[in-house]
């Protein structure tokens, strides 16, 4: 794995692509350090990312190994396919698409066959997260005339209206006990993250900053949750206690974007979306910051991953 994301990195053959009409970047050579470092991070990451590439001027759902190897084109149609994320055993992959007129809930197979729309409404639905049993979807919707919160059973049935105010909720997560959600809302004038307990009670704001924060990801072991925030000046991943204390910067780089963080499933490492090598892409790093490394190294923009150990 580590010969993979070293070539990736140096822009050689081991770099992203596996889809039509991708072209890797030259990349910047590796100092001695740096190889060093993506050595030692490609030695110790397991499991699979999902994410997002603009693939000819149009999103498309990826997958790859958590090293930046083999990665998979598994939409591949001339239509916007977003907002991937894992099942919890792996097997399967919800996302959003137009591809039936308007944004709607689909799943499909690991492998990108099989897939099947779960929701069926004349407003835009998106942004779909899994409970940690597999059995609910949390998304957002526009049924009511701006972005709020609902949740269904795996299989489309059952949606249910967890927020309900004048402004926009969004980019909601789980934790791994599935009794609350995080999610982001601008009902405080800004975007902030709040969390509440898994019926839509209890809403509470626990990053209450005049800056921008958002897109929450839940730690495994839930004592934390990663997100991005632009209090420092560019947009920066930071960590803090489902309380609002213990807050922690984890990455520092005021002239570029880090954002959406996604843990490992063992927490020791997070996924992000970075637009400091020009364009966006998916880096992973350990959890307090060290060993940042570029995954994806190609002239398509990639972002919003998402990790799972099947």
């Amino acid at each position: 794995m580590a010969a993979v994301l070293l070539a990736a990195a140096c822009g050689g053959d081991g770099s992203g692509g596996g889809g039509d009409d991708r072209t890797p970047t030259d990349g910047t050579p590796l100092s001695d350090a740096a190889r060093a470092t993506a050595t030692a991070i490609a030695s110790k990451v397991t499991g699979k990312l999902v994410f997002v590439s603009i693939v000819d001027d149009n999103p498309e759902v990826f997958a790859m190994n958590a090293d930046g190897s083999d990665p998979e084109n598994l939409t591949d149609q001339r239509l916007n396919d977003g907002g991937p994320a894992w099942s919890p055993d792996g097997e399967r992959i919800a996302f959003h698409s137009n591809r039936d007129g308007n944004m709607e809930i689909y799943v499909m197979k690991a492998d990108g066959s099989g897939v099947q729309r779960l929701t069926r409404d004349a407003a835009d639905d998106t942004e779909p997260a899994w409970s940690p049993d597999g059995e609910r979807i949390a998304f957002v919707a526009q049924r009511d005339g701006n972005a709020e919160i609902y949740v269904m059973n795996a299989d489309g049935s059952g949606p249910a209206r967890l927020t309900e105010n004048d402004t926009d909720d969004s980019s909601q997560v789980w934790s791994a006990d599935g009794k609350q959600i995080a999610f982001v809302s601008k009902r405080d004038g800004n975007s902030e993250v709040y969390v509440m307990a898994a019926d839509g009670s209890g809403q509470t704001n626990i990053t209450k900053n005049e800056a921008s924060d958002s897109g929450p990801d839940w730690s495994p072991d839930g004592s934390l949750i990663a997100f991005h925030s632009s209090r420092g000046g560019g947009a920066d991943i930071y960590t803090i206690k489902p309380d609002g204390s213990g807050l922690a910067r984890v990455t520092e780089d005021v002239e570029h974007n880090d954002s959406l963080p996604s843990w490992s499933p063992d927490g020791d490492f997070i996924a992000f979306t970075s637009d400091r090598d020009g364009n966006a892409e998916v880096y992973v790093m350990e959890a307090d910051g060290s060993g940042q490394t570029n995954l994806t190294v190609d002239s398509a923009a990639s972002r919003e991953p998402d990790w799972v150990e099947p």
